[in-house]
């Protein structure tokens, strides 16, 4: 009787660390073993300073189309602006790509496709069966919200016109 309660004492503590390293808090752990929340939640100098210069490279990339073409002739060419505002774009993109936060959003983009690729995609048949119930369940819906509108336009057409 022991031997079996000590083997189900170890099924069940087995069971518990492995739902409780499924369930912990932390569980967006990157390859180095750091969490995307670690990282996002760190911060330096270096932060602040690539956080403002992308603030003022994006300020600027909406106010090229406006006043640079009155200082500068060859952005009369709508052509150049658009470049010129799509490399300030990406250049605001990398130097928040360099950030603490840039990285955690890497790491949860990573995340993020590990994860997709453990979905389970519904076939054709269970798609379609899932459309029909999906409208069906939107019709008999939209008909009881066409009955309430209907029997409140009686009621404010009967008791107050």
């Amino acid at each position: 009787m022991s031997n079996d309660q000590d083997n189900l004492e170890t099924k069940l503590s087995d069971a518990k660390a492995v739902a409780g390293g499924m369930l912990s808090k932390n569980k967006h752990v990157s390859a180095s073993g750091t969490t995307a929340v670690e990282v996002a939640k760190t911060g330096s100098i270096k932060d602040l300073i690539l956080w403002l210069l992308a603030a003022a490279v994006l300020i600027g990339a909406t106010l090229v189309n406006q006043y640079l073409p009155g200082y500068w002739q060859p952005a009369n060419d709508v052509w150049v602006r658009i470049g010129i505002i799509v490399v300030l774009v990406v250049f605001a993109l990398v130097c928040l790509a360099l950030t603490h936060q840039g990285r955690a959003f890497k790491i949860l983009l990573k995340d993020a496709a590990v994860e997709l690729r453990r979905v389970t995609w519904p076939g054709k048949d269970e798609t379609f069966q899932y459309t029909w119930q999906v409208i069906v369940v939107i019709a008999i819906a939209g008909f009881f919200i066409w009955l309430l509108d209907n029997f409140f336009n009686w009621f404010v057409g009967v008791f107050i016109g």
